[in-house]
């Protein structure tokens, strides 16, 4: 059975997000509103819903996941940022960016990419969003909500109910949103490289 919440763009009532935050503790699948489409998502030492978001998105072990986070504190405890790296990201965040980088310790070895041992990263720019991460405390294991056969993001919550229900454990509709995917930035190996161009504006990246 999958919890439904609707829960307000601009003010999201706080009791609701707090039971759909218990519920991710608890070990549940969540879909939720950002600033580039729906996102599924898990806690991040969760390997069995993990699991389950790969089934889900059909997608393998060698998908680049994204740790969702609140804010740069958060970001730099999960991965190595040097000076120039740091500059671009503060400056760009909150934002429909994902930001590729070299994954810490503090990084299950089965969310990071098994070649380059790199971890996406993002602060979004949604008031749900951040609602519900403030809650955790600590980062949501991420990955667009893009149903196989698709290309864009799912971006109605009734549609994905409608897919989804009795898969995923929690749906937070936030209304309906945009369905472009973040622009990913690749900082991993000092230098900038834009590797996706999405919902993000890439003119502060290129050079």
């Amino acid at each position: 059975m999958t919890n439904y919440f609707e829960v307000h763009p601009v003010n999201p009532q706080q009791r609701t997000i707090a039971q759909a935050a218990e519920l991710i503790r608890g070990g549940a699948v969540v879909v939720y509103p950002t600033d580039s489409g729906y996102a599924i998502g898990c806690q991040l030492e969760n390997k069995d819903a993990l699991q389950r978001i790969c089934r889900i998105r059909d997608i393998g072990k060698d998908h680049n996941f994204t740790l969702m986070c609140r804010d740069l504190s958060e970001l730099s405890e999960y991965a190595r940022v040097d000076n120039q790296a740091f500059r671009l990201i503060k400056n760009n965040t909150p934002g429909a960016y994902t930001f590729v980088l070299k994954g810490t310790k503090e990084v299950p070895k089965r969310l990071l990419n098994p070649k380059r041992k790199t971890i996406g990263l993002r602060v979004p720019d949604h008031v749900i969003a951040q609602t519900l991460l403030a809650e955790l405390r600590e980062p949501l294991m991420s990955t667009t909500l893009i149903l196989p056969g698709r290309e864009f993001a799912e971006s109605d919550p009734e549609e994905i109910r409608d897919a989804l229900d009795g898969q995923v454990d929690v749906i937070i509709d936030g209304g309906q949103i945009g369905e472009k995917p973040t622009t990913v930035v690749d900082l991993a190996d000092g230098g900038v490289s834009i590797l996706r161009i999405g919902q993000g504006d890439p003119s502060p990246f290129e050079a």
